[in-house]
Formats: structure tokens, sequence, C-alpha cells
């Protein structure tokens, strides 16, 4: 979409569709000659009027400092989806990993332990580690996570 107004009435904005071209400036144009006819234009073009002499209207682009906000509050965004995952695997494994940690106070005591407690307690050590493992990274995760909640507190103020 382009957008085309006149020096003489730049409230007049004529929008054609696809890019400045010289088909583009032929249809605003036409549409020009509408207005016109319909009495709708301000300004008197008596002196004729040239497609070429249009002026195309460019909407601003986001300066660079807002695509560096814009990136800062994805990032955010996405340090803080890491640390939902991280929470949500750590919990799915805490409960089994609590399990074996009681398992293993058992070694600790003079009671007899049975093959069945001893075969859990070797299962259980890789559902441990990946607990522990997930419980460090949740906790780091976090902590880099607080950033990331400011930044999307304060790209969410009015």
């Amino acid at each position: 979409m382009v957008q085309y107004t006149l020096a003489q009435s730049p409230e007049v904005i004529l929008n054609i569709s696809g890019k400045d071209s010289r088909k583009a400036r032929e249809k605003a144009m036409d549409q020009l000659v509408e207005l016109m006819d319909d009495g709708k234009l301000p300004t008197n073009l008596a002196d004729g009027f040239d497609p070429q002499q249009f002026i195309e209207v460019k909407t601003p682009e986001p300066t660079a400092d807002i695509k560096s906000q814009e990136d800062t509050v994805v990032e955010a965004v996405q340090v803080l989806s890491h640390l939902a995952t991280l929470k949500m695997k750590m919990q799915d494994s805490r409960g089994e990993a609590l399990a074996v940690r009681q398992l293993i106070d058992l070694l600790f005591t003079d009671e007899p332990i049975s093959e069945e407690q001893i075969a859990s307690l070797k299962d259980g050590f890789k559902t441990l580690k990946s607990f522990a493992q997930s419980n460090l990274k949740y906790r780091d995760a976090r902590s880099q996570a607080e950033a990331a909640r400011q930044i999307l507190d304060d790209a969410l103020k009015p």
C-alpha cells in the first residue's frame, strides 16, 4: 500500500494498492480527478497537475532504540519461558526424588535393607540426579529471570 498527498492539500491522502510506481501514480491521478469532479478537493489545481507532483506519504519506521527495546522484551519472555520449562521439569521429578532420598537414609542406619529397596535405590539414583540438576538449573534461571520480569514490568507500564 502506498499513500500520496498533494503539496497544496496535505490533508488529502490517496491510498493506492502496491508500491510507488508510474502505474500507482496514475491510479492516484484517477482518484484525484474523481475528488475534483465530486467537488471534494479543497484545492483548485487550475495550473494543472502531473502525477510526478504527488508526494509519497511514508510511515516512519521504528527507531533503532525501539527495536532494541523490543528485542530486550523478546529475550525477557524467552528467559521466563525457559524458567517455566525448568520449573515443570523440576516439579515432575520432585516426588520421585524425595522417595529415593528417604531410601538413602536407610543406608546410614543399622537396620537391614531388602534387595527390593536396594534395587529401587539404584534405579532411583538417575531420578535423583536428574532432579538435583533440574533444581540447580531452575534456581540459577530464577535469579536471572528476576531481571527479565523487571523488563516486562517496565514494558507493560502505561
